[in-house]
């Protein structure tokens, strides 16, 4: 006869209690990053328009040279924010100004594309046709050299990392973005190598703007009215 179990063993219960005040902030950061790889910026709009101009291997090539840029702003924000709560805890009310301000700024800018009847502007990269290992490095090029990649990653990390938080805490945060990243773009790659899916997003554009918009919007006002 089968027993179920219905409590958890002592080391199970220790575990628990040792993620429990971390996990609601890290499932807030894999949030928060979905939410921006949906907003069509120049990485997703480059996948997309390798995958319907050129064919689906060189845009999941291009897909994963965006997840590895991906990783690389994950791991320099966190051992940087790592390395100066370390230094200066205070540092994180600062840090959350900033990164609430810059996500009101993506609901803005969510909204804003909401009301646009303007649609996504997927074209062909420049320079012409490339190998695998071409695509694959001109995606990390893209991701590297974005401007905003560093206030983005800012915002999503800070949602997570609590002065005082161990180390695993910032890795849960970096290898969960990495496989999000991998997944989604390459999900991008296979979905929009036909005209169909673009025109599909179409339809849905002004809905999925408005419901970033209102996501960002929430975290924004989290961060700055954090004080923990």
């Amino acid at each position: 006869q089968n027993i179920v179990r219905t409590s958890l063993s002592p080391s199970e219960a220790q575990f628990m209690e040792s993620i429990s005040p971390y996990l609601a902030g890290i499932l807030l950061s894999y949030g928060a990053f979905l939410m921006a790889i949906a907003s069509p910026g120049p990485n997703v709009l480059a996948v997309i328009g390798t995958s319907m101009a050129v064919n689906r291997p060189s845009g999941m090539a291009l897909a994963m040279g965006v997840a590895t840029g991906t990783l690389t702003w994950a791991l320099l924000t966190a051992i940087g924010l790592s390395a100066l709560l370390g230094t200066y805890a205070s540092a994180i009310f600062i840090i959350k100004i900033f990164g609430g301000l810059y996500l009101l700024w993506l609901a803005y800018k969510a909204f804003r594309s909401a009301a646009s009847a303007h649609d996504i502007d997927a074209t062909e990269l420049a320079g012409g046709r490339r190998t695998a290992w071409g695509y694959a490095r001109r995606g990390y090029i893209i991701q590297m050299t974005n401007p905003k990649a560093a206030l983005a990653w800012i915002a999503i990390i800070s949602l997570g990392l609590a002065p005082g938080a161990p180390l695993w805490v910032a890795g849960a945060i970096v290898g969960g973005t990495f496989i999000l990243s991998v997944v989604i773009h390459l999900l991008y790659a296979l979905a929009f190598s036909t005209p169909t899916m673009v025109r599909i997003y179409g339809r849905a554009r002004r809905v999925i703007q408005g419901a970033l918009g209102t996501f960002f919007g929430l975290a924004g006002l989290r961060l700055l009215t954090d004080r923990g």
